[in-house]
């Protein structure tokens, strides 16, 4: 009989608990007692969520406080010395300063780098590997997690990142650090002892996480990886160890993968099509166990019972039900819990969405339409269809007016940046080394409160937006008095900035429940993209224009990008991505038309999404770099030469799609720079970055406030790689999750250091 399982769930509470319970203890609100008790109950409602729904082989392991990948960092005892950790395990106090930077009794110290997982919009924290480095079992919580689950007579399988993609998802902090030797090494060397005491302890299976292997590996990787696991299945003792791969397919990995010396290999079929002809072509080894994804962990929308069953009878070709394991194709983490709780959508919409627990049904069905044949499961295939019938015809899908503006648009270029610069400069009058904030200010409890109290209904629209006049006319005050030399609005009618937009255009959906969690306690709920988008009316020229009148500086236009819309939505699945995207640009471009008229003379269009959406092999680059390439500079294109057009962008590796960046032709770039250990600088040396550029002088994803001196070294290493007439000063991303009490001094000491390092140039009057 074949068996059902998954990868991993959400972590965060369908109420978003943890979040709630973490920042919490933060404030000191609550005690680390209270904290774990949060996890503890959290985790046992997961498990049993699971084992409620017919799931047959249930991870642990995969809940966290904060982040998988810096569980590992703990586990492995891979704690940076800047942490000054002399402990035997790692505390919640020093893993939530690696994540999140500390300032407190003395101890300054900064967090370690944040990155994109794949491309997703998850982030995880970057593990530091250096020369010398020991390891050492560090953490317990996977055996107690283990033991917790047991003790509720759970089936569990412990969940751990596969050693190779734990080596490589790390970086080098220095030339002398062999990755694929010692580090390598190290690892293997303390998860050998973690699986010993996983199978003392009656694991039955253990699953490690090897999703680079869906990205291009070089042969000197994929020997690594046999060397890995030969020396961990020595270790495995009774427990049966499962290689789980997602995200895409595994190519050349595959002829590898398969002959470890492991008892199971998983293979994500629905992101990874291609896994089918390799399974095929190359057949599976007979003396182990396929785990087949096959209920898309990545999207919202209902699987196709019909097509996923067939898919798994394909499979089941090669590989008989008695070694399957039908599971998602990825961790549920990147779903909502329940799409059932959704009592706002209307019937049929809701319908056509699947949170965890409906993607939990979907393997139970299809586990058991394998098992024990096809008739058994006829009323779920019956709905299912009827579910895809639905949405294929459905008129609120399609829109003709739409499609026929898609094929018809020609993008109309701007003029060249050189010349665009000359009479930007002109018309704005702006100082060396101009200081401004990527767009967002402290969303506090009160800006929420009042929302909220207006969605509700217990406040009239009036009263909301006296309240957001107050609110904005106080922060462009307050930037003024600062000294700031580009003002923002503070966006505070804004909950997120892709919900804002998508509720203003045609096509998209939204849920109450449906959060996700993107880092940390940082919580989104990711529009759903179920339709043809169009722009209805303008979206944000009231407040921009209002901001703009309250202030003689320029006030920027605050827009999302078209790609990071898309890339941070639930995407139908019934068109290219890149029509989609680009019906998302030209409705951006009327947008960018709107604020030019309405005066304003700034306008950034945010793409913070862009590398996210990067497919996982080289050979896909080109495709998509142009089409998303394509969509900005349509979403811009209405610009006049006189108007500066901003971009901003985030927490991901930059140095591999430079050359797009620059094609996007925006005439100012800010970007996260204050984590990634000058590694973004020199990338912009190396290619002679061509426009403005601001690299974040410091980290707004830590409560921790920067001295002046340290960004004034910021600033220095800046201008020793880029031409001082080209580089603005400016934080690495919004302000809107930090608080007035972090946000105050970090920015004074963030225009005092302009001044300094103006002065020091013999500008002191800013020219």
């Amino acid at each position: 009989m074949a068996k059902s399982t998954t990868i991993g769930y959400p972590r965060i509470g369908a109420d978003r608990e943890l979040k709630r319970a973490c920042e919490a203890y933060w404030k000191g609100s609550l005690t680390a007692g209270d904290l774990r008790a949060t996890g503890m109950a959290l985790r046992r409602a997961h498990w049993e969520a699971q084992r409620s729904a017919g799931i047959d082989l249930i991870p642990v392991n995969d809940f966290s406080f904060y982040d998988q990948v810096l569980d590992a960092v703990a586990l492995i005892g891979a704690v940076p010395e800047r942490y000054h950790w002399t402990g035997e395990t790692v505390d919640l106090d020093t893993y939530f300063a690696m994540a999140r930077g500390a300032q407190r009794d003395g101890f300054d110290v900064v967090a370690m780098d944040m990155t994109k997982w794949f491309d997703t919009n998850y982030h995880y924290i970057v593990p530091e590997w250096t020369a010398g480095q020991r390891f050492r079992l560090a953490s317990s919580k996977i055996f107690d997690e283990l033991a917790e689950a047991q003790s509720l007579g759970i089936a569990a399988k412990p969940v751990l990142i596969g050693p190779l993609s734990l080596a490589l998802l790390g970086k080098a902090q220095d030339e002398k650090v062999d990755v694929l030797g010692s580090v390598l090494d190290g690892i293997v060397t303390v998860y050998a002892g973690v699986l010993e005491r996983l199978a003392a302890a009656g694991a039955g299976w253990i699953q490690l996480d090897e999703p680079c292997l869906v990205q291009d590996r070089t042969p000197a990787e994929l020997a690594a990886l046999q060397r890995a696991y030969a020396a961990l299945a020595r270790h495995a003792g009774g427990a049966k160890l499962l290689v789980q791969t997602y995200f895409g397919h595994v190519g050349e990995a595959y002829p590898v993968l398969t002959s470890l010396p492991v008892a199971g290999v998983g293979l994500d079929f629905v992101r990874g099509p291609a896994n089918l002809g390799l399974l095929e072509s190359h057949g599976f080894p007979s003396d182990k166990v396929l785990a087949a994804g096959l209920v898309d962990g990545r999207n919202i929308w209902r699987a196709d019972l019909d097509r996923a069953l067939t898919t798994l009878e394909t499979i089941a070709g090669t590989v008989p039900p008695d070694r399957l394991l039908v599971s998602t194709s990825c961790s549920l983490l990147h779903v909502p819990y329940d799409t059932s709780r959704e009592t706002g959508c209307d019937e049929e919409l809701r319908s056509w969405l699947a949170g965890a627990v409906q993607k939990c049904e979907e393997l139970v069905n299809l586990t058991r339409g394998l098992t024990d044949g096809r008739d058994t499961i006829k009323a779920a295939l019956a709905e299912s269809s009827a579910r895809q019938a639905s949405r294929a015809a459905s008129p609120r899908v399609h829109n003709a007016a739409v499609g026929a503006r898609l094929a018809s648009e020609v993008l109309r270029e701007r003029p060249a940046y050189e010349k665009r610069r000359i009479m930007q400069a002109d018309h704005l009058g702006l100082p060396l080394l101009p200081t401004t904030t990527i767009g967002s200010f402290p969303q506090t409890g009160e800006v929420r409160s009042m929302r909220r109290r207006f969605e509700a209904g217990d406040i009239d629209a009036s009263a909301y937006e006296n309240y957001l006049a107050d609110t904005i006319a106080e922060t462009i005050a307050l930037q003024e008095r600062l000294g700031l030399d580009v003002l923002v609005h503070g966006e505070f009618e804004r909950s997120d900035m892709v919900e804002y937009f998508g509720e203003q255009l045609s096509g998209f959906a939204f849920t109450r429940h449906g959060w996700v969690q993107s880092y940390g306690s940082r919580c989104v709920r990711p529009p759903i993209i179920y339709g043809d988008v169009a722009r209805p009316a303008p979206m944000t020229v009231k407040w921009s224009t209002y901001a703009q009148s309250l202030s003689n500086k320029p006030v920027k236009g605050m827009l999302t990008g078209p790609v990071t819309i898309l890339n941070w939505s639930f995407v139908r699945d019934d068109q290219p991505r890149s029509d989609t995207c680009r019906q998302i640009a030209l409705a951006l471009k009327d947008e960018v038309a709107d604020l030019e008229a309405a005066g304003l003379s700034t306008i950034q269009i945010d793409e913070p999404a862009l590398r996210e959406g990067l497919p996982l092999r080289q050979v896909d680059w080109p495709a998509y770099l142009d089409w998303a390439v394509t969509c900005f500079r349509v979403a811009a294109s209405s610009a006049s030469a006189t108007t500066q057009i901003h971009t901003h962008m985030c927490y991901s590796a930059f140095d591999d799609i430079i050359a797009a960046i620059v094609s996007l032709d925006a005439d100012v770039l800010s970007i996260e720079n204050s984590r990634s250990g000058g590694d973004l600088l020199r990338v912009f040396d190396r290619v002679r970055y061509p426009q403005e550029v601001g690299p974040g002088v410091y980290d707004i994803h830590s409560p921790r406030v920067p001295k002046v001196e340290e960004v004034r070294s910021m600033l220095r290493a800046t201008l020793a790689v880029l031409p001082v007439d080209r580089v603005w000063v400016n934080p690495d991303c919004g302000l809107k999750t930090r608080t007035w009490a972090e946000v105050l001094p970090a920015l004074e000491a963030m225009v005092e250091a302009a001044r300094q390092i103006r002065a020091e140039l013999g500008f002191p009057g800013g020219y």
